[in-house]
């Protein structure tokens, strides 16, 4: 009995320790870490955990899927930390308090997933069914500050992601499922525990070819496609100031990007010059047209920039997070105001109904989010303009299109709250994955880095550095037309959640049955 007891002890440390792993290979494989291959059998330890507990109580695949969430949380989180000193005050217990109740309700929808990927397999549905559709319902409907999608990750591969024009990041993800199902075969095969997979092989064999051989042909196609377009000249500064400088010194900060932008044009001619977010400090009274000269000065090129957009409202000022584009003549026409706002830091929610609240964010703005998304017109050319946090939101990205039809994709940006971590560069690959998904060119500002430039195939064509001052010129393609994914939008959560309600609602036929 003694030796029944610690071996079953003993099964438990490998099972959660497996879990373990998976958390680790998660997030050294997600944007960020930069470790992409790990994605390709991140979820072989846990699946092999889930399945190897099955006979023991629900709450052990309850506390595997914890356990791995948790995990993937520490690891790829760290970066929060840096908001404590700027939006906290440095109130460290307050934001060890608010970093583990956002890491607990990240982990609490790995704890569900187990319990119905538990549930599913005891239905007889094969791993297929009861790992893959049910994460891709937790990736498309668990509501998070920010989405995480494990297929976005592969953007470090442009070949592998050019399936995200056909159905999005949640289509990336179901397509990691086929190397880590063919990993665990081999294991469980090599252990003795389970057959031969000639069928798993041939299957995961016919995934990777179909996915870089159409990684090829839309890359080829793309190439194809920019080289007869026309060419716009564009040219980004990234000035490199803190966030409280840019709001302490407001004169300051407009004469560098001025500068910066006559040394660009000092270099040849430009079409069109992008300033990141809050780039001028000063609010812009709407409505528009205004004239746009305190702005631009003695600038002679179209002139991108953010700003705050100030207007009246029911007798009260009112102020929006925005973008404003001057144009050649000087006047300013066209404008955009954002969207999405970000909890805790454009706005304190329940504000309203508790105004004590506030007093916790002192650093935090009191913006209005707007429903429009008008485009900015470039002479002949649309331009979209999602504003920092809007652009790692694809269904966001894909409505942007659908309402304004753009020919590019300009997202302006401050990542400097977020010092020297993972997030910019987190930031900076799910922007990448819009331009591939929609098919634009992608220009991106910001104010200390990451800066770039992403082509249709999600490379990158120019990049800043982070926290270094300097600009970029490089030579984008107006585009139209519209993906598969830009009309159809996220197919793979429909379908996968209706495969997650058959598996959990009607047991596997006979021929079904398998591992």
């Amino acid at each position: 009995m003694p030796q029944a007891r610690g071996d079953v002890a003993g099964a438990r440390r490998a099972w959660f320790a497996a879990a373990a792993l998976g958390g680790v290979l998660y997030f050294l494989g997600y944007l960020g870490w930069g470790a992409w291959p790990c994605l390709l059998v991140f979820l072989a330890p846990l699946w092999g955990a889930l399945d190897d507990a099955a006979a023991a109580r629900s709450r052990v695949s309850l506390l595997l899927g914890l356990t791995f969430g948790l995990v993937a949380y520490a690891g790829g989180f760290t970066w929060l930390w840096y908001l404590v000193a700027t939006f906290l005050d440095g109130n460290r217990a307050f934001g060890v308090v608010l970093w583990i109740l956002f890491g607990l309700w990240f982990a609490t929808g790995y704890a569900l997933y187990a319990l119905v990927f538990r549930r599913i397999r005891r239905r007889g549905w094969p791993l297929v069914v009861a790992g893959v559709p049910p994460l891709l319902v937790l990736e498309w409907l668990q509501p998070q500050l920010f989405p995480l999608y494990a297929g976005a990750g592969l953007v470090a591969a442009p070949p592998l992601v050019q399936a995200a024009d056909l159905g999005g990041p949640l289509l990336l993800t179901a397509l990691l499922a086929a190397p880590s199902l063919a990993l665990l075969a081999t294991w469980r095969w090599w252990r003795g525990t389970g057959p031969r997979p000639v069928s798993t092989w041939l299957a995961t064999g016919a995934v990777a070819v179909a996915v870089l051989a159409y990684g090829s042909w839309r890359i080829a196609g793309v190439e194809a496609l920019v080289r007869d377009a026309p060419a716009l000249r564009v040219g980004i500064v990234q000035a490199n100031l803190g966030v409280m400088e840019k709001e302490a010194q407001a004169v300051v900060t407009h004469r560098r990007h001025l500068e910066q932008t006559r040394e660009l044009l000092a270099d040849g001619p430009l079409d069109l010059v992008v300033w990141p977010e809050t780039a001028y400090v000063r609010g812009l009274r709407r409505p528009l047209p205004i004239a746009g000269q305190l702005v631009r000065e003695d600038l002679r090129v179209p002139l991108l920039f953010g700003a705050s957009s100030v207007y009246e409202e029911e007798g009260r000022r009112r102020s929006a997070n925005a973008a404003f584009l001057v144009g050649a003549d000087g006047m300013i026409r066209d404008g955009y105001d954002k969207n999405l706002l970000i909890p805790l830091a454009e706005y304190v929610p329940l504000a309203g109904v508790l105004p004590a609240l506030a007093a916790w964010f002192p650093h935090v703005g009191e913006f209005r989010a707007s429903t429009e998304m008008p485009a900015l017109a470039l002479g002949p050319w649309r331009l979209s303009v999602p504003i920092c946090y809007e652009v790692i939101r694809p269904e966001f990205v894909r409505r942007m299109m659908h309402a304004a039809s753009p020919h590019l994709l300009v997202t302006l940006a401050n990542d400097a709250w977020f010092g020297d971590s993972h997030e910019p560069w987190l930031h900076l690959g799910l922007a990448r994955l819009r331009a591939v998904e929609q098919r634009r060119y992608l220009v991106r500002a910001t104010n200390s880095g990451v800066s770039a430039v992403v082509d249709p195939a999600g490379r990158l064509v120019v990049r800043s550095g982070l926290f270094t001052r300097e600009s970029l010129r490089a030579t984008v393609r107006p585009l139209e037309g519209r993906t598969p994914y830009a009309r159809l939008g996220d197919w793979p959560g429909w379908l996968a959640l209706a495969l997650t309600l058959l598996g959990l609602l009607r047991d596997a036929p006979p021929a079904r049955r398998g591992a």
